[in-house]
């Protein structure tokens, strides 16, 4: 809370009666937009706007479409904290249509979605959750007598904005698994056009929520790769971020659920973590507001790789990832090197000082992956020796 701008704004009347609406301290408030503007990699000053805009711009409408999903990205949206479900579409977005969420059913809630559209024509945002079916014209997924294809189409036509919520929506995800049998299919390629995407099984709310603050603060949405995921939440690899990294890099690996390397918090690539192969926020966002080690790999379990086409939902979960970037931040670690088989300090150098840096960490990498395996070979044969002798 060093920044003057920001405190400065503390007793201004919107700060006051938003942080009211939202049942959030001042401070927390302040930091809330604070935290929002540096994850989405604002220049310093920026969240002293996020926070008048949140605090008097109007709220988006939000037209909210569900296909074929498990619902699982309106599940994780439910579980924000930061603010709670019903203070971010009441408060911070105007949720004007969303099937699983609203109270009316039928006739109602079509109604209520076609005035939000004529009433915020070319200024809402128009949010898919789900794949869409496309094989036999769409018949596979229907909602209110439309197929998918055509509410898509229908509610796209005029908005501001469209973002792809989940895998599913990004590209296909899980529905879109050989054989398909629906053609189940990505926003983008229904609509011809690129859109936003943020993917994920489920994605984490706060990289949907930071895109919809970017776009409420500055009316244009944040900075997008060539797939149309938010820069801010994509641009790493989950694997320069693990907090299982160093136990990587010195060649360190859990080799199956159970065992000492895994109970010890050692790598999971050899399990088929995709982390190296996969960009996403995970290792810093978290899931669900419940402290430290809440995502995949902190609790145990490989990355599957939702967030990546051609990954998730289309390798074998404990297939071996492709690593793309094998070079370590720094250089080797020295976390208890004598209960593993990395390499030394001295090692790691000579090595770089023949074949230079980046070549040598890599080869080096290469090699632990090799000598970990070796290691492991060794301890099963030797336990079967011991088996065989009793």
């Amino acid at each position: 809370m060093a920044n003057t701008r920001l405190l400065q704004l503390e007793a201004k009347t919107t700060i006051v009666d938003a942080s009211k609406r939202l049942g959030m301290p001042r401070r927390d408030f302040l930091q809330f937009c604070a935290t929002l503007a540096a994850g989405l990699g604002l220049p310093p000053g920026a969240e002293a706007a996020v926070a008048e805009a949140v605090a008097s711009k109007k709220r988006p409408s939000v037209i909210w479409l569900h296909f074929q999903e498990c619902t699982g990205c309106t599940e994780s949206l439910l579980r924000a904290e930061h603010p709670t479900l019903e203070r971010l579409i009441l408060d911070v977005i105007s949720l004007d249509y969303h099937e699983t969420l609203f109270a009316a059913a039928g006739h109602q809630v079509e109604q209520a979605r076609k005035t939000a559209m004529a009433a915020n024509k070319g200024a809402y945002l128009l949010v898919v959750e789900g794949a869409i079916p496309t094989r036999d014209g769409g018949i596979y997924c229907k909602v209110g007598g439309q197929t998918a294809i055509e509410l898509t189409r229908e509610c796209a036509a005029d908005a501001a904005a469209v973002i792809a919520i989940g895998s599913c929506a990004s590209w296909g995800g899980m529905p879109s698994t050989a054989p398909n049998p629906t053609g189940s299919s990505g926003v983008a390629d229904v609509l011809g056009k690129p859109v936003v995407t943020i993917p994920g099984c489920p994605p984490n709310p706060y990289n949907f929520l930071a895109t919809v603050v970017h776009f409420l603060t500055f009316a244009a949405l944040p900075p997008l790769d060539e797939l149309g995921r938010p820069k801010f939440a994509y641009s790493r690899l989950i694997h320069e971020n693990c907090e299982r990294r160093a136990h990587f890099d010195a060649g360190r690996f859990a080799m199956q659920f159970g065992d000492e390397g895994h109970r010890k918090g050692y790598c999971l690539y050899k399990l088929g973590c995709k982390g190296p192969e996969t960009y996403a926020n995970c290792p810093t966002a978290l899931f669900g507001d419940a402290g430290a080690g809440t995502w995949p790999v902190g609790c145990g379990h490989p990355c599957i790789g939702c967030t990546e086409q051609g990954v998730g939902f289309s390798k074998p979960i404990h297939m071996l990832s492709k690593v793309k970037n094998a070079e370590p931040p720094q250089q080797y670690p020295r976390i208890v090197e004598e209960q593993g088989v990395g390499a030394t300090l001295g090692s790691a150098s000579l090595l770089a000082a023949v074949a230079g840096a980046a070549a040598g960490a890599g080869a080096m990498v290469a090699r632990n992956l090799g000598l970990s395996h070796q290691a492991a070979e060794a301890e099963r044969a030797r336990a079967a020796r011991e088996k065989t002798e009793v």
